[in-house]
């Protein structure tokens, strides 16, 4: 038996390696100076979360008072609840109605119409939140003139109009419905790309059995969509707290108390005061609502790791 080493191949010493990809490395300067102006810098403005700071005067620490502050104010907690609420049942209507019509598109034989499809279920996506807002006021207005009270006075189940977007009652269901026709389209994509991956044979075997396409799509298509919807769960559950845009331009006076979310509040604190904002306050609440998204990316992450067998991070 022979005792011979194997010597491993000697690397290039590191500068002849970058010369060799001085291209790629100038490439990522900009991504890279994106990230450290944007993302990391804004880092060390944490510590303002730990002083009464105005702009007009220098910044005064005031340790935890921010946060004493900030847990002792009740409509924060509103906010909080409301921030989780309202995500988590956007995230999983949102995903249930994606699996759903992505299995319709699939048992679509007629190419042409399956195209067209789902060209018509993404193109919502694309539309801005503000005009999407707008469209549906004007859906749901409480006059004759909205859509849906029109619908519902003709068909004699109401005998005036309901203000769905102005009402505490209504304007949560009324939001979740917005949601699913602005976001659901663009949801299929990624379950759509894991139906096309299915190898056809599993379906052709089936069909010698005698299985027919409920069974197909009961044992064939849901179990194999079963680890790709856990894992836009998991990855999408660590984003629940970023919820701004989708509530703030549809959200007014009347329906704060279920529409009013963190991002919304720390807007208000600082925008809509009466007075001088102070920077100190809202820093702090930003600063929790990231330690928030941090324990639930931590929790994702383990998640992912029990069900997928690596995690996100």
């Amino acid at each position: 038996m022979s005792n011979a080493v194997k010597v491993q191949p000697r690397k290039k010493p590191l500068l002849p390696r970058i010369k060799n990809y001085a291209g790629f490395y100038i490439m990522a300067l900009a991504v890279l100076a994106f990230l450290v102006i944007f993302h990391y810098l804004p880092m060390f403005g944490i510590a303002y979360s730990f002083t009464k700071y105005t702009i007009i005067k220098p910044p005064v620490w005031v340790g935890l008072k921010n946060f004493e502050r900030l847990f002792g104010m009740p409509n924060f907690w509103s906010a909080f609840s409301n921030t989780i609420q309202l995500s988590v049942i956007k995230l999983l209507l949102t995903t249930g109605f994606s699996v759903i019509l992505s299995l319709l598109l699939n048992e679509m034989n007629n190419i042409w119409g399956k195209k067209l499809s789902q060209t018509i279920i993404y193109l919502p996506h694309f539309m801005s939140w503000v005009v999407t807002a707008s469209v549906f006021q004007l859906i749901l207005s409480p006059t004759g003139q909205g859509l849906v009270n029109s619908i519902l006075m003709n068909l004699g189940i109401i005998d005036k109009g309901i203000y769905f977007l102005g009402s505490s009652a209504t304007w949560q269901g009324a939001y979740y419905v917005i949601n699913i026709w602005h976001d659901t389209g663009w949801g299929t994509i990624i379950f759509m790309a894991t139906l096309t991956g299915i190898d056809p044979g599993i379906y052709e075997a089936a069909s010698i059995d005698g299985a027919g396409r409920w069974k197909k799509m009961w044992y064939i298509t849901l179990p194999s969509l079963a680890n790709t919807i856990i894992t836009v769960l998991i990855l999408n559950l660590a984003k629940i707290m970023n919820l701004f845009e989708s509530v703030f331009v549809l959200q007014n006076d009347a329906v704060m108390d279920v529409s009013q979310v963190l991002q919304t509040y720390v807007y208000y604190q600082t925008f809509n005061s009466g007075g001088i904002p102070d920077y100190g306050y809202t820093t702090a609440i930003g600063l929790f609502r990231s330690m928030v998204g941090l324990f639930l990316m931590l929790v994702c992450n383990y998640a992912s790791k029990k069900v997928r067998g690596r995690g996100i991070v």
